[in-house]
């Protein structure tokens, strides 16, 4: 074991350290070329940040339990949602919409603190033991739960996506915010628990008349949206926790409505009221709102899942190519989904469509979730028109802007699915624009 002499000086002790990184360095970065196919990593042997000690590795760190719940770094501090006033009523924002920051997130899980957020008259907050749950109409015992009454069912958890209808409305007709948050933002996939809702009417009965569902909120607006009696009886859930923990107030708490895969507005939160009934209730939110306008004049009403789609995440905007050298090897990637089922397929285009080559899926694929995809890619230093393309096991393939138009005209703002296109300039920077084709 090699010795420091007792007489060595914290100088002499620098001077060691910068012969073993200088002997050291080229060995380094070799093993870095031969073990990996992105670029390789700057070493330099006199890095300040190496070869003198920080302030956070001399000194006492926090005390364990300074903050009972856990913060993210101070470092993290611009990773956060985001709103705009276009985004609000009229600049009201009690009811208005705050996105989540897609390009700084990892995996499929999106963190509770940056879970996208809707609301329509601002954030309740709810005594859970004051909270009931009213489920009557054409039930056999009707009843009112409480949220002890709601735990004692089996719970289960799924990991789903919730994406508003609008996610990408403000591009329905030209590229109106250069930034990818903005762009794609409303939306957010975690891991929700709570029990399945055919597991407690099973107890009530649900009379064979009955082919609607009225979802009430309990905050101010009494948000409310009516299901069909089939998605109901199928993987409906009443939620009362994501990612381990008890619902966040802007996402519900105490409990609120999934029905995966479709439209988020149908999830109805702050959930007080379940009523059955044989006709659609036509609330504001499903005539006024979330309908969509036809070419023709008229608007579709009641078509609830969430059509395939995909966007790439690095690069965008907020992630730019700025920094790479012509050869560099980067990795492209980004997320897919479909509220119809699973994501089978997404294909890459670097040309605007013209041409396109198959990405590789990453993690976890499952249905009605987000799913990673991945393209390594040697830089080139040409200009891009990026895009991604997906295909779900439905077989539904996302639509050119043109073929959308061609379905739906310019006036709707919800369902837009179309292909997202990144222009990569020279230089490395990303702009958010639209290929017509």
């Amino acid at each position: 074991m090699t010795k420091i002499s007792k007489t060595s000086t914290p100088e002499t002790e620098q001077s060691s350290r910068r012969d073993f990184f200088r002997k050291t360095a080229a060995y380094s970065i070799s093993a870095i070329a031969a073990t990996t196919v992105l670029s390789p990593a700057k070493l330099l042997a006199d890095d300040e940040n190496i070869i003198h000690h920080t302030p956070w590795g001399t000194t006492l760190g926090d005390e364990l339990n300074k903050n009972p719940y856990g913060l993210p770094s101070p470092y993290e501090h611009n990773v956060v949602r985001r709103t705009a006033s276009l985004l609000s009523s009229a600049g009201d924002m009690h009811a208005a919409i705050s996105l989540s920051p897609l390009a700084e997130m990892d995996g499929i899980i999106t963190p509770n603190g940056l879970f996208f957020t809707r609301t329509h008259n601002g954030v309740a907050h709810i005594d859970p033991n004051k909270h009931r749950l009213m489920i009557h109409g054409m039930i056999d015992k009707p009843i009112v739960l409480t949220m002890d009454d709601i735990k004692k069912y089996p719970r289960e958890s799924v990991i789903h996506f919730l994406e508003c209808p609008s996610n990408g409305a403000a591009e329905w007709k030209a590229p109106q915010f250069n930034s990818l948050q903005f762009v794609k933002g409303m939306m957010s996939c975690t891991e929700w628990t709570g029990v399945r809702l055919k597991t407690i009417l099973a107890d009530l009965g649900v009379k064979p008349e009955a082919k609607w569902m009225l979802a009430e909120g309990g905050d101010g607006s009494e948000m409310s949206r009516t299901v069909p009696v089939e998605k109901v009886m199928d993987d409906a859930m009443i939620v009362y926790a994501m990612n381990g923990e008890a619902l966040r107030a802007e996402q519900g708490y105490p409990i609120r409505l999934l029905l995966p895969g479709w439209e988020a507005n149908l999830c109805v939160k702050w959930l007080k009221r379940l009523e059955f009934g044989d006709e659609p209730w036509y609330c504001k939110e499903e005539t006024s709102k979330y309908t969509t306008l036809m070419p023709s004049g008229k608007a579709i009403q009641h078509f609830y899942p969430l059509e395939v789609n995909s966007i790439i995440t690095s690069p965008c905007p907020e992630k730019p190519w700025t920094e790479l050298k012509k050869g560099d090897i980067v990795e492209i990637e980004g997320l897919a989904w479909s509220g119809k089922g699973t994501v089978k397929l997404v294909d890459i285009s670097f040309d605007g469509g013209k041409n396109w080559v198959e990405a590789n899926l990453k993690g976890l694929v499952l249905p009605k979730a987000w799913t990673r995809f991945s393209y390594i890619y040697k830089y080139d230093g040409k200009p891009l028109l990026l895009q991604s393309r997906a295909m779900d096991d439905a077989d539904d393939v996302q639509p050119t802007v043109n073929q959308e138009k061609a379905i739906i005209g310019v006036e709707g703002v919800y369902h837009r699915n179309a292909i997202c296109t990144w222009e990569v300039k020279e230089n490395g920077e990303v702009n958010n624009v639209q290929v017509r084709s």
